[in-house]
């Protein structure tokens, strides 16, 4: 075996000199350093876990495009109730705060059912899978705040929307 210092280059000529003075019919098919085999090794492991991303991301986006459907819908069909209550003196920002607020509180019920069953399935998978701890604090904690991020710039255009109508023109909408 022939062990040189890290970041030292050998030719791979040498590499065959050397291992010819060993044993000259031992053949050599390819010479790689570790990095390569390592690299090579984890490879498909690697593009699972960027496919399992993309996935998640387009995921969340499509959550967000379904959630701002039904903010918009949900402000469209309120509009003479908002025209109203800027009528009796609701300002723009009690009119955003409550469209958001009917947005939000379906993502928070969620989040509160759904963070013990993902633990549960962490606890699950964390037998299956080798190295993965069953319950990871902080992985729950991004991918809840980057939900409530996503969740809140969706219903942000139909709660300004809603802020913006003048109670004349919800009124005669009806």
């Amino acid at each position: 075996m022939i062990a040189a210092k890290p970041g030292v280059t050998l030719s791979q000529v040498a590499l065959r000199d050397a291992m010819a003075s060993v044993d000259p019919s031992l053949p050599i098919s390819s010479v790689r350093t570790l990095r390569e085999q390592v690299t090579g090794a984890f490879a498909q492991q690697r593009l699972i876990a960027q496919l399992t991303s993309f996935f998640g991301v387009l995921s969340l986006i499509l959550a967000a495009i379904g959630l701002y459907g039904v903010s918009a819908f949900n402000a469209s069909r309120r509009t003479s109730e908002m025209g109203v209550r800027v009528a009796l003196g609701a300002t723009r920002g009690q009119v955003m705060r409550l469209i958001l607020r009917g947005s939000l509180w379906p993502i928070v019920l969620g989040l509160f059912i759904g963070l013990p069953l993902a633990s549960a399935a962490g606890f699950v998978l964390g037998s299956q899978l080798y190295g993965m701890k069953p319950l990871n604090p902080l992985v729950l904690l991004v991918a809840s705040f980057a939900l409530l991020l996503a969740a809140m710039l969706a219903s942000l255009a139909p709660a300004r929307r809603a802020s913006l109508i003048s109670p004349v023109d919800a009124l005669r909408s009806e």
